[in-house]
This record gives structure tokens, sequence and C-alpha cells, in this order.
């Protein structure tokens, strides 16, 4: 089941642009119709598909705080 992600930074919603999804131990982040960052609860290892957008960093940050890790700059993104 998906479920909407929240923003982080004071905006009011993400419009239905950004969802969540666990499946068995493994949390995914959609933006808009991909799949951009990926939280494994048994090792607490995210992964980033890298930088895509302005607003797609956005969503990814509020994932990223999420789970509790630091947010990310462009650059950090596309390296991640």
């Amino acid at each position: 089941m998906q479920t909407n992600l929240n923003p982080t930074n004071g905006q009011k919603s993400f419009y239905n642009k950004a969802k969540i999804e666990r499946v068995n131990n493994v949390t995914r982040l959609q933006s808009y119709s991909t799949i951009v960052a990926t939280y494994n609860h048994d090792t607490n290892e995210m992964k980033i598909s890298g930088y895509y957008s302005q607003t797609t960093a956005k969503h990814i940050n509020a994932f990223l705080s999420y789970f509790g890790f630091d947010t990310c700059n462009k650059k950090q993104l596309e390296n991640y």
C-alpha cells in the first residue's frame, strides 16, 4: 500500500507526487512515476538513484529526514 510522503520543509504537501511503499524490509520512495530512493530497514542502508529535479530533490530530502538521515544538496545527491 502506498502512502503520501509529507514535506519536512514547511511546505503544505507534495500534492500526491511523492509516495512511499514498504515491501518486506525495504521502503521505496516514488517521485512522480519513478522510484528514486530505497531504505533497507534491516541494514539501515539508504540508496539514492541520483539527482532528477529540484522537486524530486525535495521529495528525496523529506525521505532522508523521515528515516533520520541528513539531507543533501544537488551535488551530494548526484554522488550519493
